[in-house]
């Protein structure tokens, strides 16, 4: 592939030359040997071989890769990566033969990550994201979604909006904030769930009004939320232009995947029950599967997502960090990666769009990310590595080399 999109001399910002790049165009890698990449006020401007440079350009910079691999920057497409507190003890506790209803009697459990985060002010907030964050963006994470939904009342859910909305004006990634007050009962609602729900829906309008929200999401499962109540959550969030998604059939089926994806849903997200007809519908509904293998691996998970039925029916699929601190405290996508493919049986093709092609459709950013081609936004990643698989295959070790956020070198 080798596109001009100027007629005379191009005026380029920054060039990078000599990369193997990995496109994730098309159905494969796209891989274009020994190319070069262009870019210009945050946006490719031109993908091609450098042999075919010629003299046609003029650029500020220009950077050899020497051979090293560029990719998409990755994309973590789930997270709730912005809490109080640490649940480290509970994980040892339960290593230790404690149940986890005696934990949650005791004031573990969500309850107790609710109770920090209310407790915590904005700074000391973000200062807990901030390592969280970091490691990601270490590893080549240029796009991350943040999820609300420890806060649990107007106030903290405002909060822990703001502190996202901060990660992005403080540190070089993008981020999308998804509000996720339908997340768990709150103590104070105890035995009014529909209460909850009617409160969750009231508080979605000025949260969004200060444009602290760019999707909705909930939890629908029998310990959570019904898909009725859930609907009435999606009603609000349409009536204020708001896309959906869903955490969905991750402990039992409910029909979630199937109602998010009738409201036109971004992602359906864990799915280890999804049904055919919740493929059917995510199919029709072109509504991406998100997979969340860091939850599976540490709820010691034997159910695993259909995925040979969601392949037959083109379903995209991403994967995600579902960094929380109960079930994924989990901060490397890489590690992620090798994890949908050793538990899940993803190939490493899988795994790479998994987190930039598929994940960005999963933001609903699907024209502007995770794809190396002109008019997308410049965020990709340099790798010391072989091939593309190398990225699934390596445990612990961290190949970056360079990362590029909206043109910009964040090493």
């Amino acid at each position: 592939m080798s596109i001009i999109i100027d007629s005379g001399m191009a005026q380029w910002d920054a060039l990078w030359v000599h990369a193997n790049i990995a496109t994730m165009y098309g159905e494969e890698y796209g891989i274009i040997e020994d190319g070069a990449v262009a870019v210009r006020d945050g946006k490719i401007a031109w993908v091609g071989r450098s042999a075919d440079l010629g003299d046609y350009y003029q650029a500020q910079m220009v950077h050899d890769c020497s051979g090293k691999w560029l990719t998409p920057g990755l994309i973590d497409c789930h997270t709730h990566i912005v809490y109080g507190g640490n649940r480290s003890n509970e994980f040892e506790a339960r290593l230790n033969g404690v149940d986890y209803a005696e934990i949650a009697a005791n004031g573990g459990g969500i309850l107790a990550t609710v109770n920090a985060t209310r407790n915590a002010s904005e700074d000391e907030l973000f200062a807990q994201a901030l390592p969280r964050v970091q490691s990601l963006l270490a590893e080549g994470v240029t796009t991350l979604e943040i999820k609300s939904g420890y806060g649990l009342d107007l106030e903290s859910e405002h909060k822990m909006l703001r502190v996202a909305r901060r990660i992005e004006q403080e540190l070089p990634v993008n981020v999308r904030t998804t509000y996720l007050a339908a997340h768990a009962l709150p103590t104070e609602y105890k035995d009014r769930a529909d209460d909850y729900v009617d409160a969750v829906c009231e508080w979605m309008q000025p949260l969004a009004a200060e444009g602290l929200i760019d999707a909705v999401d909930g939890f629908c499962e029998h310990l959570a939320f019904s898909a009725a109540q859930m609907q009435r959550v999606f009603d609000a969030a349409k009536a204020l232009g708001l896309p959906v998604k869903l955490h969905a059939e991750q402990l039992s089926d409910q029909g979630g995947a199937e109602l998010v994806a009738t409201y036109h849903g971004l992602s359906a997200d864990h799915l280890e029950y999804l049904s055919d007809d919740g493929i059917a519908a995510m199919a029709k509904h072109d509504t991406v599967a998100v997979l969340s293998p860091g939850a599976f691996y540490t709820l010691r998970e034997t159910q695993y997502p259909p995925l040979d039925a969601m392949r037959a029916a083109g379903l995209r699929i991403a994967l995600a960090t579902d960094c929380n601190p109960g079930t994924s405290p989990l901060t490397s996508l890489l590690l992620t990666m090798n994890m949908g493919c050793t538990l899940f049986r993803m190939t490493p093709l899988e795994a790479l769009q998994g987190t930039t092609v598929h994940a960005a459709h999963a933001l609903g950013l699907g024209e502007h990310k995770g794809i190396i081609a002109p008019g997308y936004d410049a965020d990709f990643a340099i790798w010391q590595i072989d091939r593309p698989a190398d990225l699934s295959y390596m445990i612990g070790f961290n190949p970056l080399v360079q990362r590029v956020c909206n043109g910009e070198i964040s090493d």
